[in-house]
């Protein structure tokens, strides 16, 4: 006696396995996305031709008004009085395993403004990275 197998074919498309690969797209670029530091402060960095891979987790912002910033591991900045910049750099630069402070500066901001917070830096033997962002490339005019 010979069985016989029904030979129907399904027309139907099942869209479960695309919506699983979509959610995890859609998952995968929400967790990336979070990786992008963004800062509400308007800060015009400097150009520079050489970068330094060293990201510290506490930085000072320095907008073009002067006023001083500071954001520790991608909190959001918080507005520092200048008379006390120094403490608040020696209770921010603690939890760093670097020990480093980013110092990002407006291009517009006075120079000695820059080397005042350098110069904090360097009393309390802080590594001090200055921000800047990559310069544009300079074209050959022939």
């Amino acid at each position: 006696m010979a069985l016989k197998r029904p030979n129907n074919i399904l027309s139907e498309f099942s869209m479960a396995s695309m919506t699983d690969v979509v959610f995890l797209l859609l998952v995968f670029f929400m967790v990336t996305s979070a990786f992008v530091f963004p800062t509400a402060l308007e800060i015009d960095l400097p150009e520079s031709s050489q970068q330094t891979p060293v990201k510290p987790l506490t930085r000072v912002f320095i907008d073009a008004q002067g006023q001083y910033f500071i954001s520790i591991s991608d909190a959001e900045p918080a507005l520092v009085p200048e008379n006390n910049l120094l403490g608040a750099l020696q209770t921010a630069a603690s939890p760093d395993s670097l020990g480093a402070i980013a110092v990002y500066a407006d291009a517009e901001v006075p120079y000695g403004k820059v080397v005042e917070v350098l110069n904090i830096g360097a009393d309390n033997a802080y590594k001090m990275v200055l921000a800047t962002r990559p310069a544009a490339p300079k074209q050959n005019k022939e």
